[in-house]
């Protein structure tokens, strides 16, 4: 079965904290957020989300993604999957580390699994440039607050 990752970091001048507390206010993406444009759901595991996503230059996509887990201050991460087995499977994930008092690197990525990887090229490379602008969207915002 076809795999791939994407991974992207950044370093925020803000506590774990203050950066959970941005992610976990899913109302306000539509707010900031470039690359997720609408959530919806309770960030309890098992717990069903809806979401939008548009990486830049494509046309958006709605998921229904199963939330995995939601450690405040810490992971973040979801999985979604087409409808048809096999095909592609994704899990989002967030992880925030302190490498210093007052500040947090957040590594920020989804691992792929399905016959579909080898064809999405460059979905794949304008969902990495949407992580990327996600990412610094949240470092402006947090930094601001």
């Amino acid at each position: 079965m076809p795999t791939g990752s994407l991974t992207t970091e950044i370093d925020i001048d803000a506590p774990p904290e203050a950066v959970w507390s941005v992610l976990a206010d899913t109302a306000s993406y539509p707010d900031w957020n470039p690359f997720i444009l609408y959530f919806e759901g309770e960030l309890k595991a098992g717990g069903k989300m809806k979401m939008t996503a548009k990486p830049p230059g494509k046309s958006g996509g709605t998921f229904t993604p199963t939330l995995l887990a939601g450690e405040r201050g810490a992971t973040l991460r979801w999985r979604g999957s087409l409808p048809i087995p096999g095909l592609f499977t994704g899990e989002h994930y967030f992880l925030l580390t302190s490498p210093a008092a007052g500040k947090t690197h957040l590594v920020h990525g989804e691992n792929f699994t399905g016959l579909l990887i080898p064809l999405l090229g460059g979905l794949l490379k304008a969902t990495e440039t949407g992580f990327n602008d996600m990412n610094k969207a949240l470092k402006e915002r947090v930094e601001r607050a």
